[in-house]
């Protein structure tokens, strides 16, 4: 599922796995042609290889995802269902996720160019997985395996930046 275009023209191909909240960038271009799409997923599926357990993948009726596109998914296993026209709430998860992203990230930034974009939804994405909180997975973060650490009343806290001083992390300190 494309982002919009952000602030530079860019647009943002991501997956999203909705029983672990995972995150994955598949590409970022300022021309999401067909060709482009289809050879980013193939990329996504050689990154991601036999361990991704997709069995469906929902994306928009956007002139970019080609039956190529569709094909080089459907090689893996997956199957592309296209929501319809109009209907956001037919992929509500990927919708919401790209409210996060640019409320979090990109409504703060003013993004020069496509290296610059790489690199902080990059950061973005691992600190999404790796630490964000998430309601519909009890409060962890999806790459979470440890059980949830309680900061407890005078304990030192220590505060972590990431994404450009943007975000905050909170941890125990040791």
């Amino acid at each position: 599922m494309p982002t919009p275009p952000c602030s530079d023209g860019s647009h943002v191909l991501f997956v999203i796995e909705i029983g672990s909240r995972r995150v994955h960038l598949a590409g970022i271009t300022t021309n999401p042609t067909g060709p482009w799409t289809t050879q980013a997923a193939r990329n996504l599926l050689i990154r991601l290889r036999d361990d991704h357990g997709f069995r469906f993948l929902i994306r928009d009726g956007a002139g970019q995802f080609t039956r190529s596109f569709d094909a080089a998914l459907a090689g893996s296993g997956i199957t592309a269902i296209r929501t319809p026209p109009r209907a956001p709430q037919a992929n509500a998860y990927a919708e919401r996720w790209v409210r996060t992203l640019r409320h979090e990230l990109l409504d703060h930034t003013i993004i020069w160019n496509e290296k610059q974009l790489r690199a902080l939804v990059v950061e973005y994405i691992d600190n999404y997985n790796s630490h964000r909180p998430h309601r519909g997975i009890d409060q962890r973060a999806p790459n979470d395996t440890a059980d949830v650490v309680a900061i407890r009343r005078g304990q030192p806290v220590e505060r972590h930046t990431t994404c450009a001083g943007l975000i905050n992390q909170y941890r125990a300190a040791a």
